[in-house]
């Protein structure tokens, strides 16, 4: 099956080096400001965040593997110390060893898988996109569960009620938000 043009090359046309690295930073500040909208809960370790929304419009956005490359880029400008994280949890590289960060080492993988299946056409209609968000919740969700259960030694029922079962509602408004967005935009183009 051929590769479909991703929503940030039909949107800015442009091709290139510049043409990347202009959609690149735009996710990336798109990134840090959706990680900023956060909620603490009282009863786990891991709060509510705007992040999956960022990582999965990317994403859509951005394909597989600039998807990926602005995660990358965006984990290593955490790791450095600059603000782009939720702003609750350990500064700099010690968030990598707290609770959210087998959430945060899922991110590129969560943006490879779903900007792949976009490439291949997942994004032509809202079931498939949203089948497509679903994959990469459950890249999220995996990782970070997984790091809840072992590294921080919760037990996978702990982790999962901890790291998963309070976000599943929210989850399902960012992904019906990103299929509305995704959707808003196809529907702008045509009429334009």
């Amino acid at each position: 099956m051929a590769q479909t043009k991703v929503l940030a090359d039909r949107i800015y046309s442009e091709e290139g080096l510049v043409a990347d690295i202009v959609r690149i930073a735009a996710a990336n500040i798109l990134l840090a400001l959706c990680a900023h909208i956060a909620i603490p809960l009282p009863w786990t370790p891991v709060p509510i965040t705007g992040q999956t929304f960022g990582v999965l419009l990317v994403a859509v956005l951005l394909g597989a593997r600039r998807g990926a490359l602005t995660l990358g880029l965006y984990l290593l400008e955490g790791i450095a110390g600059l603000p782009v994280f939720q702003p609750y949890g350990l500064p700099g590289a010690a968030r990598f060893v707290g609770p959210t960060a087998g959430f945060l080492l899922a991110y590129p993988i969560a943006a490879f898988s779903t900007g792949w299946l976009v490439e291949r056409g997942a994004s032509e209609s809202a079931p498939l996109l949203a089948g497509a968000l679903f994959c990469g919740e459950m890249v999220i969700f995996a990782g970070g569960c997984a790091w809840l259960a072992i590294a921080m030694h919760l037990g996978w029922n702990t982790a999962f009620h901890q790291g998963a079962q309070p976000f599943v509602p929210g989850e399902i408004i960012k992904l019906a938000l990103v299929v509305a967005a995704v959707r808003g935009v196809e529907l702008a183009r045509q009429k334009s």
